[in-house]
């Protein structure tokens, strides 16, 4: 089959999608419009404009993994062959932890990077002579550096309780392991009397030059993050090329013996490849 036709029919999939998306809450954004009074009421299918609307609603809420999924039941289609979108099918919870874990990655950072907020905000407040407990209410208030832990923190700050204990509990999240050294310089000031903004400012710059590591060994890792990338394209990019080269490759690897043995190679080939390649990523960060 042509590029042409591989791509009219990719087309034609996008439209009917969009199409039945549009219609399905058709007749809920008519009954609003309705019952809010709200003048012409349009009708007839969606516009071109609602339905990329509705397509990027439905990829917000299911994820990029799914794409998998349309782009296995296409080659499926092209290819008349199931075994693309048993493929497809298989790669969306691949997919779907990768993308969970991007966004703990995501997360992580921003807790670690509140955290050093708040060091560098408790300490100016001490500084400006309010005292440890105030200050700490302020300074979370300002930094966000708590998160979810914030009401019992600032309740203990409060009230008088267990301040220290309740940073160890808070410390407990991916990215805020800061929060124990925040806790020890409270412990320290409040036991022994020592200063508080000076074990704040260090603790600060030992946070920062910790997020500075992990900045350069991200740049460090990022051939080999373009290898793993480049490996799991280069599939695609190979079908596209001998299909414009009129070679028909689908009809070859879904419908012969030797095509078969081949996808099957390379499937585990570049399996192997991307694992390794994440494997050499993952035991760098460890290190």
């Amino acid at each position: 089959m042509s590029t042409e036709m591989a791509m009219s029919a990719a087309a034609a999939c996008v439209g009917a999608a969009a199409w039945l998306l549009g219609g399905r809450h058709y007749g809920v954004r008519r009954a609003r419009l309705l019952l809010a009074g709200g003048g012409v009421v349009a009708t007839g299918p969606p516009t071109w404009d609602q339905a990329m609307a509705e397509l990027r609603r439905l990829h917000g809420r299911l994820g990029a993994e799914w794409w998998s999924l349309a782009a296995g039941l296409l080659l499926a289609v092209l290819g008349s062959s199931v075994i693309p979108a048993v493929a497809g099918a298989a790669g969306v919870p691949v997919l779907r932890r990768m993308r969970l874990a991007r966004g703990a990655g995501r997360a992580r950072e921003g807790r670690a990077d509140a955290v050093i907020g708040l060091c560098g905000a408790l300490a100016g407040e001490v500084r400006a002579g309010r005292q440890p407990a105030e200050a700490l209410l302020r300074a979370a208030r300002d930094s966000g550096g708590l998160g979810d832990a914030q009401a019992a923190v600032v309740a203990a700050a409060r009230f008088g309780g267990d301040v220290p204990g309740a940073l160890a509990v808070a410390a407990r999240r991916p990215g805020a392991e800061g929060l124990l050294g925040l806790a020890a310089c409270w412990r320290v000031a409040v036991d022994q009397g020592a200063g508080l903004a000076a074990g704040l400012d260090r603790l600060d710059a030992a946070l920062r030059a910790e997020r500075d590591q992990r900045a350069d060994l991200r740049a460090q890792l990022a051939g080999a993050r373009a290898t793993a990338l480049l490996l799991a394209a280069l599939p695609a990019l190979g079908l596209l090329l001998g299909s414009a080269m009129g070679a028909d490759p689908l009809r070859v690897l879904l419908h012969s013996g030797a095509g078969l043995g081949c996808l099957v190679a390379g499937a585990a080939f570049e399996g192997a490849g991307i694992w390794w390649a994440a494997r050499i990523v993952r035991g760098a960060e460890a290190v």
